[in-house]
């Protein structure tokens, strides 16, 4: 037996050894492709870069750390920081001319986003995006391949005399050409076998950038983009704990007043963001994470950042597929990116501002490829049309408007299409029993949506003295169907007919014999009776 489990663990360690350099070098692609990321999302909330950056890093390490989903990467997203615009805007307006306050008004917005994430996570709220439908996951991957895309092209646009324009000419030529190289370097490496556990992307962004370097190429770096941008450049020291919050935004109720909206749609956005893109890395890992245990990691980093002068964020799907992609699969992964982050900040931030743009560009545009749900065209004459209505919808919604509204109303439509169809399937089998007593046999779920089709299939007026009601095949699922049952009990008396019901769950007969005790000599109890709750619990 010895030699079996010292062979046992020898694998085991092995295994370990060989995915840890997956994770590590995966881990050095992933914080590569942060930097521009989280500088453009800062610019975009209209706050200094590092802000981004350290958003970035602390989020991405406390979530990788204590996140219910190993292998995703969490930083500061555009989803959240188009909903900072206005509030930065409107807090910089409260105070005086160079004041920053919108700032501190963001920090503080963050840290009560964050509270209500973890909330969240204690309520165990997390579990409900099990319920969102795959066409409405389909949507979100391929309406957010489509953000993604449309993020880049602001990449070939430069300035020219304090304005923003496409490129033209030769720089645009070479940018194509480099962001195209890194796209063929990506797509071929995998295909030789002696680089196959080799991250292609990082090795893409490593050989560009030895071009544009050796060869002396004019084009846009990230150094070139932060200055742009109106940055003073990539350097910077440790997070700070900011003790002017407390300072300079008052707690008290008009403050709370004024961060709470924000703070909500932002928790909501993050969490919404988080958990489709956590269930995403779940299928393409084929494992599970956990979603309420992402919750309070997502909320715990969002008020560690926002303490420390971070932006906020929330899972990213880009990078996470980067990481998936590059072989990181445990924790590792995500702390050695963030961790690399710092370091850049720290040490590195000359040599990383003189990554092209052009490399990070490709690496992307290969996210969005392998992102995309190219199935869905495959498909979408196959599906019901309700099904591939919202498919569409939420894809555009996610480009148009945000991630959530897009499930949110995804999910509505899919919930509003499911009763409809399901609200034509009540049906009653009548016959007549020797005795002279009419049977209803109900087949199908009685619920709100199929109350009116239930009510039709009655004909109180011209029914016999005795009329016996059977749910043996039928399923009373809400309080609205408990209120059809009432009604039509007190039609079929008020006519002075006998009327029996049979075959309702134990639920159900307590619950009606509690509103109305007259319904206890109605309700007919049987060994067969099903057993089943009027409102099902979603289960953990």
């Amino acid at each position: 037996m010895q030699p079996q489990n010292t062979t046992a663990m020898t694998e085991f360690v092995r295994k370990r050894v060989a995915n840890a350099k997956n994770d590590i070098l995966s881990g050095l692609t992933v914080a590569l492709a942060l930097v521009p990321e989280a500088v453009a999302f800062a610019f975009v909330a209209g706050v200094d870069p590092l802000v981004g950056l350290y958003a970035a890093f602390m989020i991405g390490l406390i979530t990788s750390i204590f996140g219910g989903r190993p292998g995703m990467i969490s930083g500061a997203t555009g989803a959240l920081a188009v909903v900072m615009v206005s509030l930065v805007a409107e807090g910089n307006a409260m105070g005086a001319p160079g004041e920053e306050l919108g700032l501190y008004y963001l920090f503080a917005t963050v840290i009560l986003m964050g509270i209500i994430q973890m909330l969240a996570g204690v309520l165990k709220l997390g579990k409900f995006v099990r319920l969102i439908p795959h066409p409405v996951m389909m949507g979100f991957v391929n309406g957010l391949a489509i953000v993604i895309f449309l993020s880049q092209l602001g990449m070939f646009k430069e300035f020219v005399n304090g304005e923003k324009i496409w490129m033209q000419g030769i720089d645009l030529w070479l940018m194509l050409g480099l962001v195209l190289l890194t796209m063929a370097i990506m797509w071929g490496l995998p295909k030789l076998k002696a680089t196959s556990k080799l991250p292609e992307a990082l090795i893409g962004i490593v050989v560009v950038s030895a071009i544009v370097i050796l060869g002396k190429l004019d084009v846009a770096t990230v150094g070139s983009f932060i200055k742009d941008g109106g940055g003073e450049g990539l350097k910077g020291g440790l997070p700070q704990f900011q003790f002017d919050i407390f300072n300079k935004v008052p707690l008290n109720w008009e403050t709370f007043k004024f961060i709470g909206p924000y703070a909500l749609i932002l928790a909501a956005i993050g969490l919404i963001e988080s958990l489709m893109t956590l269930n995403l890395i779940d299928e393409l890992t084929e494992t599970r994470g956990h979603s309420n245990r992402e919750c309070l990691a997502q909320g715990g980093a969002n008020i560690v950042t926002g303490l420390f002068g971070g932006m906020g964020g929330c899972a990213m799907i880009g990078q996470s597929i980067i990481n998936i992609k590059g072989g990181g699969r445990t924790r590792l992964s995500g702390i050695v990116a963030a961790v690399t982050l710092l370091l850049f900040i720290l040490f590195a931030s000359g040599l990383i501002e003189q990554v092209p743009i052009a490399a990070l560009v490709g690496v992307m545009f290969m996210v969005v490829i392998g992102t995309f749900a190219w199935s869905s065209f495959r498909i979408i004459n196959k599906i019901p049309l309700t099904d591939a209505i919202v498919l569409v919808a939420v894809s555009l919604l996610t480009v148009f408007f945000d991630l959530a509204v897009a499930v949110i109303a995804g999910v509505i439509m899919s919930a509003l299409a499911f009763a409809w169809e399901n609200a034509k399937k009540i049906r009653a089998r009548k016959h007549i029993k020797e005795d002279g007593t009419k049977v209803y046999e109900i087949w199908g779920p009685l619920f709100f949506g199929s109350i009116q089709a239930f009510n039709s299939k009655f004909d109180v007026a011209n029914d016999p003295e005795n009329v016996e009601i059977d749910f043996i095949e039928s399923r009373v699922s809400d309080h609205s169907a408990l209120e059809a049952i009432w009604a039509l009990v007190g039609k079929y008396e008020e006519a002075g007919k006998k009327v029996k019901i049979k075959h309702l769950s134990e639920e159900c007969q307590a619950l009606m014999i509690k509103a109305s005790p007259r319904l206890a000599s109605v309700i007919e109890h049987d060994v067969d009776d099903p057993r089943y709750h009027v409102m099902a619990k979603v289960m953990e």
